[in-house]
């Protein structure tokens, strides 16, 4: 597969899809009459960058959750904790998005009368 049939394929610039390569996420082409020819696997895998990445996985996590993946193989102990990992950061995410919106929806209906009030209300001072 050529480098622009491979970004059509996945949603990946052609720019992109060489980084991956620079980076060793996606495996280097192979060359046939002095034309890169991407491996089998290479869609699959630059799909699976794309969906990862758009859901918050760093280049660093991608890198690890990749190394030595084969389609052949089961999930391993190296995957399994970074999922755990993740799910860790998606909690904690997700709790602070909920105390993000309980604090925005305070100061749609805040009637306090001085920012003072405001603080006290929302337990933000360091002293409680």
């Amino acid at each position: 597969m050529k480098i622009g049939q491979l970004a059509r394929a996945t949603g990946i610039r052609a720019s992109a899809i060489r980084y991956y390569e620079r980076l060793r996420l996606l495996p280097p082409p192979d060359r046939a009459n002095g034309q890169r020819r991407d491996p089998g696997d290479a869609q699959n895998r630059a799909l699976l960058i794309r969906f990862v990445s758009d859901r918050g996985f760093t280049l660093g996590e991608i890198k690890l959750f990749l190394n030595g993946l084969r389609e052949t193989e089961p999930v391993g102990p190296r995957w399994k904790k970074l999922a755990k990992r993740k799910i860790e950061e998606v909690d904690a995410g997700m709790k602070r998005a909920r105390s993000l919106k309980s604090l925005l929806k305070h100061l749609l209906e805040c009637g306090c009368a001085s920012l003072r009030v405001c603080v006290d209300r929302l337990s933000l001072s360091p002293n409680l």
